[in-house]
């Protein structure tokens, strides 16, 4: 079985002045993925990045809420992490393994930063690591563009660290 989990779709990042590349898309990606997964009875994880008091993203902050236009329904797995990687001084390797799940299907926020260690550690756990190709995003940076970095990411994490699939040609 698989498990959806969904990476830092939170208030600072899709709402701060840094927007993601195709957000709207993103959104509409996140929220397909996860009524597929509630339809197939698949767990749902979204995992919120919490930064140390007196940071824009400390405990408690606004910023750190999972932003509203995600279509929770209340079966979902919501936790904090404060590593890069989801798997990173939190339970989420445990909790996926107590609900079945041998394999994760990986969306969200930061392409370069928390997708990508997220993927890298989840095949060095023992998951079957999945990224969506058009299920992540981030926004531009001063040596690269976020068409770029997403394309290059997907190029190297596909194989030796996850397999690359689109949304919609994903099943739970």
């Amino acid at each position: 079985m698989y498990a959806l989990l969904v990476l830092d779709m939170q208030v600072g990042l899709v709402h701060g002045p840094q927007k993601p590349w195709r957000c709207e898309a993103l959104l509409e990606t996140v929220n397909a993925l996860m009524d597929k997964a509630r339809d197939a009875g698949a767990p749902i994880f979204l995992a919120r990045h919490i930064g140390p008091v007196g940071s824009a993203i400390e405990p408690g902050s606004p910023l750190t809420r999972v932003v509203s236009e995600l279509k929770l329904l209340g079966g979902e797995t919501v936790f904090d992490k404060r590593r890069p990687s989801a798997f990173a001084m939190t339970d989420l390797a445990d909790n996926l393994r107590a609900c079945g799940a041998t394999g994760v299907v990986i969306t969200g926020l930061k392409t370069q930063y928390c997708v990508d260690s997220t993927c890298r550690a989840a095949r060095d756990l023992g998951f079957d690591a999945v990224l969506v190709a058009d299920g992540h995003s981030c926004s531009d940076t001063s040596v690269m563009n976020a068409w770029d970095i997403v394309a290059h990411h997907n190029a190297t994490l596909d194989g030796p660290f996850c397999r690359l699939v689109r949304a919609e040609e994903w099943h739970f």
